[in-house]
């Protein structure tokens, strides 16, 4: 796919998918509750994939995850503790994301889970859950801090369904906390006594309560509007409707990182409006710590190597293990165009530039729906290419049709 910019300001009205990390939780909670009502569900791929195959499941002995890893983890939990009996598959990339540390902690509440393939990656086959009717003490389980939050969420979803509840120590360093208390803060909404202090997270057994739900737009959606109006020319604005200053979403932290590349955000009743202000000029390299917001890395690295504002990101590790390694194709990618990802060491890398300029490049997507719209603001610099560019219906199908709402020129490659 071709894009280009016609040299005007950026201007209007963008509309947003729902966030998925609240959806795919909601619809799980959802399930376990046995009803209530969700509202604003996305129509990204991760969503009604989740959805489907929870309507699925009770009729069905083989479901395909696809490439969500969402899916992939809060379906092994909740088809655990539901005594579901079948296989749990996807694609060859998903086969290759580890599993293991959910499995095992699975198992030692009860679950009987093996692998098809390789130890500790799915395909899974499932067998009935056998945890003690009669348990008054929680199921006591341990598990690093720094794995994905995605394991962690899985466990605390099922843990009132555990016959004493559920005590999960963190071990070490814990990342994306904000995506631990989202979780718990749906649980509550849904009527489970979680207790999420420190590292030690407390869930009391109980049954969930139906309940109606209304999900937020996407924070990290919203991230690549906030690119496009780095990057727009001068007098540039655009209005993003359903986002909300309380939000669950630890990716909200997009509206500080981007003060420094000059977006402004005003909170409006229902929404934010972001404004392009002049650039001051950078005295100092910041450090941009990403361990509790990873899905805004490729945002940053982007608008920050295409403004020429270097900028050192840490809290990269859960990257390589992504849709892609996304570190090695930011990489790539970016030297393209003159930019670079340095690796500083120490877990510590530098977006820079030396002659950033677009010039009809083609990005390739690596089956990464966040690689290709983290890259297509780059139009409004000069027109190039994308490659695969329906990876994005994993998470916001319609984001080529919004940004030709807003003047983006979109063609087919020649």
């Amino acid at each position: 796919m071709r894009l280009s910019w016609s040299g005007s300001p950026l201007r209007g009205v963008a509309q947003l998918p729902a966030s998925k990390s609240e959806a795919n939780r909601a619809l799980i909670l959802q399930a376990l509750a046995g009803g209530g009502t969700l509202s604003n569900l996305s129509d990204a791929n991760d969503t009604q994939l989740m959805r489907r195959l929870l309507l699925e499941a009770p009729n069905t002995a083989v479901l395909d995850a696809e490439d969500a890893g969402t899916v992939m983890r809060f379906l092994t939990a909740y088809l655990a503790v539901t005594s579901w009996r079948g296989r749990l598959t996807g694609t060859a990339r998903a086969q290759e994301r580890p599993i293991g540390v959910l499995v095992e902690a699975l198992r030692q509440a009860g679950a009987r889970i093996s692998y098809l393939n390789a130890e500790g990656y799915p395909p899974l086959e499932f067998g009935s859950f056998s945890a003690a009717a009669d348990a008054t003490e929680p199921t006591e389980l341990t598990v690093r801090g720094d794995i994905s939050s995605q394991y962690i969420s899985a466990l605390l979803m099922v843990g009132p369904m555990l016959p004493g509840g559920l005590r999960l120590t963190l071990t070490g360093h814990v990342g994306s906390r904000p995506y631990i208390d989202m979780t718990a803060a749906l649980m509550q909404l849904f009527g489970a006594t979680v207790s999420t202090e420190d590292a030690a997270l407390t869930v009391q057994p109980g049954q969930y309560q139906p309940t109606n739900y209304t999900i937020e737009s996407d924070w990290s959606a919203a991230s690549y509007w906030y690119s496009l109006v780095a990057l727009a020319p001068a007098g540039s604005e655009i209005t993003l409707p359903g986002l909300r200053q309380k939000s669950l979403q630890g990716d909200q932290a997009i509206a500080v990182i981007m003060m420094q590349f000059g977006v402004k955000t005003t909170f409006l009743p229902d929404g934010v409006h972001l404004q392009q202000l002049p650039l001051a000029p950078q005295t100092e390299i910041q450090t941009i710590d990403f361990t509790d917001c990873p899905d805004l890395a490729q945002t940053v690295a982007v608008v920050a190597a295409a403004l020429n504002r270097p900028v050192d990101m840490t809290g990269l590790e859960s990257l390589r293990i992504k849709e892609t390694d996304r570190i090695a194709a930011l990489q790539t990618e970016l030297a393209k165009f003159g930019g670079d990802l340095r690796d500083l060491g120490e877990g510590r890398f530098r977006a820079e530039s030396n002659g950033f300029a677009v010039e009809n490049q083609s990005v390739a997507t690596y089956h990464d729906h966040r690689m290709a719209m983290a890259f297509a603001p780059l139009a409004l610099r000069g027109a190039f290419h994308i490659e695969a560019p329906t990876v994005v219906r994993k998470s916001y199908p319609q984001y080529w049709k919004e940004l030709a709402k807003t003047g983006f020129v979109i063609s087919e490659a020649d």
